[in-house]
């Protein structure tokens, strides 16, 4: 048996601002909310399920993002035009810069939450 990833719920204080945030950014929409979820489904059928936390602290998560080039281009864009911050590296410190990562190029943002989403056009390791 082949094991692949289906979901991950990404915890956030706004379930539908969340999802739809990424979706903008990525270029994909929201599924139908399905009990507390509202879902982000990738190209390789795996689902992010982003849950309401009213309460206490959001651990703040890593979620990386193959993307090709060309969404890549369409993604950079819509992060400029919406004023969000972004870096190279995942310490966040090269601020206003995308890397060149084993031969691709690569950003990092945060979302609503905290959580860092990174972009990505090539796989570590080439």
């Amino acid at each position: 048996m082949s094991v692949e990833l289906n979901h991950t719920i990404v915890w956030c204080r706004d379930n539908r601002k969340s999802a739809e945030f990424l979706a903008e950014v990525l270029g994909l929409s929201t599924g139908a909310e399905t009990g507390p979820f509202v879902p982000v489904v990738l190209a390789n059928s795996v689902t992010l399920d982003f849950a309401t936390v009213d309460e206490g602290p959001i651990a703040s998560q890593h979620y990386a993002f193959l993307i090709s080039e060309a969404e890549f281009d369409a993604s950079f864009a819509r992060i400029e035009e919406r004023g969000i911050a972004y870096f190279a590296d995942p310490h966040m410190r090269r601020a206003g810069e995308i890397n060149r990562s084993d031969g691709g190029r690569g950003l990092y943002f945060r979302d609503p939450d905290g959580h860092s989403m990174e972009l990505m056009t090539r796989r570590y390791g080439g």
